[in-house]
C-alpha cells in the first residue's frame, strides 16, 4: 500500500465514524465541543477611517512563527474553531491571534459599515501597518467567510501585503457566494441563515438608530433570509448596488487561480453551506494550492475521535502544513 493511501486512510480514521451526515457534523461541534476559554490579550488598533478593530492574542511576545486567524460570519475569537486552533498554536509555543472583524468582538464599531465577505482591503492595511505582523514568520488561516476574505485578498494583484506571508490555509470556504447565498436562503438550509440573521439584524437596527441611516428598521425586520439581509443592508452599506453585485464581486473563486502563497484548502463534500462545489476545477492548475477535499466533515466541523469527539483534526492539518513551510 502506498504511503499516500495509508496517509489518507489514517486521516479518515482520525475523523469520527459515529456522527453521520453533513448537518450533524456541522451542528454537533458548534453546540457540544465549544472548548475551554482562552486567556487572550486584547489589542485595539485604529483603522484608517477612524474606526477600530480588536485583535485577541495568545503568546503575543513569544519568539517564533505567528498564526493569524480570520473567523467566519458572526464568529469571533470565542468561536469553537478559533479556540481549538489557538490552543494548538499555543501548544506549539508559537504566537497566535484572532482578528475580530468590525463589530464581532463584543463591542460595536463606530461606523455604519461593518464587515463583509469580500473585505480584502481590510487585510491589506492591517498587514501593512501592524508591527507585530512584520517581525515574525507569518501564517494565516481563514474559516468560512474568513477563508473567502483571505483568498479574495491573496488572489488580487492590486494587493501586495500578502507577499509577506509564509503560508495560508482556508477551511470550508464559500468561494462562490451566489451558490452559498442561495443555498442558505432556501429550504431547510434557511435554518442556518436564520441563526446568523438574529445577530446581524440586531446589529443593523442598532446602527440605524445610532447613525440615523436611511434604511428603515421595518426593512430589516422584514428580512427573512440572508439574501434579503444582504440586499437590504450589507450591499448598500458597503458600496454594492444590490445583493448579486455584492455576491459576484466578493466571491473569491475568480481570484484563486492567481494565488502565489503556498495555501492549503480544506473542504468537505457534505458541507451543507456549499452546494455542488467542485474545488478541483479551480485549484488543479495552481501548484501553490494543496487541496484536501474530504468526503465528510460538514461546515467547519471535522469532528474526530470516539464519542464525544473533538475538533483537533483541522488544527493538526493546519499546523503540519505550516511546519512544512518553516
Amino acid at each position: 500500500m502506498s504511503e499516500t493511501i495509508q496517509s489518507r486512510r489514517s486521516e479518515l480514521h482520525e475523523q469520527s465514524t459515529w456522527l453521520f451526515g453533513g448537518h450533524a457534523q456541522t451542528i454537533y461541534p458548534f453546540i457540544f465541543l465549544r472548548g475551554d476559554k482562552l486567556a487572550y490579550e486584547r489589542q485595539t488598533i485604529a483603522t484608517p477611517d477612524d474606526d477600530f478593530l480588536h485583535i485577541d492574542w495568545i503568546n503575543r511576545h513569544q519568539n517564533g512563527p505567528l498564526v493569524v486567524l480570520l473567523h467566519g460570519l458572526e464568529g469571533s475569537s470565542q468561536s469553537h474553531y478559533a479556540r481549538s486552533m489557538m490552543n494548538a498554536v499555543r501548544d506549539q509555543g508559537w504566537s497566535g491571534c484572532v482578528i475580530n472583524f468590525r463589530g464581532c468582538s463584543g463591542s460595536p464599531n463606530r461606523l455604519p459599515r461593518a464587515y463583509h465577505s469580500g473585505d480584502s482591503g481590510e487585510l491589506e492595511w492591517i498587514f501593512n501597518s501592524a508591527k507585530e505582523f512584520l517581525r515574525k514568520k507569518l501564517f494565516i488561516v481563514g474559516y468560512s467567510l474568513g477563508g473567502n476574505v483571505l483568498l479574495h485578498w491573496m488572489g488580487q494583484q492590486k494587493y501586495t501585503a500578502h507577499a509577506k506571508l509564509s503560508g495560508a490555509c482556508a477551511i470550508s470556504t464559500p468561494y462562490d457566494l451566489v451558490k452559498t447565498g442561495e443555498q442558505l436562503s432556501s429550504g431547510i438550509h434557511r435554518l442556518y441563515g436564520s441563526h446568523f440573521l438574529r445577530s446581524l439584524k440586531r446589529k443593523a437596527i442598532q446602527k440605524i438608530i445610532n447613525h440615523g441611516l436611511e434604511i428603515k428598521i421595518d426593512q430589516i425586520n422584514y428580512c427573512k433570509t440572508l439574501k434579503d439581509f444582504d440586499d437590504t443592508f450589507t450591499a448598500p452599506m458597503h458600496g454594492f448596488s444590490d445583493v448579486y453585485d455584492y455576491w459576484h464581486k466578493a466571491s473569491s473563486k475568480p481570484f484563486i487561480p492567481n494565488i502565489k502563497v503556498k495555501t492549503l484548502l480544506i473542504q468537505a463534500q457534505n458541507d451543507p453551506f456549499l452546494p455542488d462545489y467542485d474545488p478541483e476545477s479551480i485549484t488543479r492548475k495552481n501548484s501553490a494550492i494543496e487541496l484536501k477535499n474530504n468526503q465528510t466533515g460538514g461546515h467547519v466541523g471535522f469532528v474526530g475521535g470516539h464519542f464525544p469527539g473533538n475538533v483537533q483534526w483541522i488544527p493538526r492539518q493546519v499546523i503540519n502544513h505550516f511546519k512544512q513551510l518553516l
